[in-house]
């Protein structure tokens, strides 16, 4: 197939099309699929759930990120079969996206880690954050240090503080609602730990579902390599502005 657009040196493209007839016929291998569906719980036009799409990303790669709400995941869960939960990561965005009255204000969403096979085979990089701590320190953990419900340590263990801690599984991050170009935008500051976490340095990820290429933006700017696919041709040519109009920081 032809991309609609694409960088060849930077291994970025985008295909205009349905991903269900797009996904299969590029017959790709990728390290990670990240994933932003409609999530069906509107009446608008355009939030339509793509019947079959999680079956058709697992022929692509073994690894998934998928955002949704906790209502679309119980809705569609038996699509997921075929793919095994790892963990999920809750987005704080600075604001709610609910009208609703009678509920609490929602200001929150998640994204998912789906994997296929061995988990030992499955890439995974938890990134961490600087906390300031003093990397001279050492802390030693006697044998029965550790809570009951996670097991025994067997022997003490000590280990040096390099100052940083595994980033945790809420992040908060200001969501997109000012000069977004697709009205489901991600920002880059949720997607970059994702990409970072589950797709290896120069490796391939897939977003089926690209909208305003925010995924292939944030894969561009992390070192990976990035196919998007976009049923509607008005955002192929938003992310093809976007994308040419993107300078890389010198490295």
């Amino acid at each position: 197939m032809t991309p609609y657009w694409e960088d060849p040196e930077a291994g970025i493209a985008v295909y205009h099309g349905d991903m269900r007839d797009v996904l299969p016929a590029l017959g790709l291998q990728a390290d990670l699929v990240v994933a932003d569906p409609p999530y069906a719980e509107t009446a608008l036009e355009w939030d339509r759930w793509p019947n079959g799409w999680p079956t058709l990303a697992a022929g692509v790669a073994s690894s998934m990120w998928c955002f949704g709400s906790m209502r679309m995941f119980l809705d569609r869960r038996d699509e997921f079969t075929g793919w095994k939960l790892s963990q999920d990561i809750v987005w704080e965005k600075h604001n709610g996206s609910s009208r609703s009255s009678d509920r609490f204000r929602r200001i929150h969403e998640y994204a998912t880690h789906w994997y296929r096979g061995d988990w030992a085979s499955t890439h995974h990089d938890t990134p961490r954050i600087v906390t300031g701590v003093d990397r001279r320190s050492r802390v030693g953990y006697s044998p029965d240090s550790r809570a009951e419900h996670l097991g025994k340590y067997t022997e003490r263990t000590v280990w040096s503080d390099d100052g940083t801690r595994l980033m945790t599984s809420v992040l908060r991050v200001r969501s997109m609602h000012h000069g977004a170009i697709h009205p489901t935008e991600k920002p880059i500051g949720i997607l970059d730990p994702l990409i970072r976490y589950a797709c290896p340095e120069g490796g391939l990820l897939v977003d089926p579902f690209a909208g305003s290429g925010s995924t292939l933006d944030a894969a561009r700017q992390a070192g990976r390599r990035a196919i998007g696919i976009e049923a509607r041709e008005d955002y192929c040519e938003a992310i093809a502005r976007r994308l040419s109009a993107l300078t890389l920081p010198a490295a």
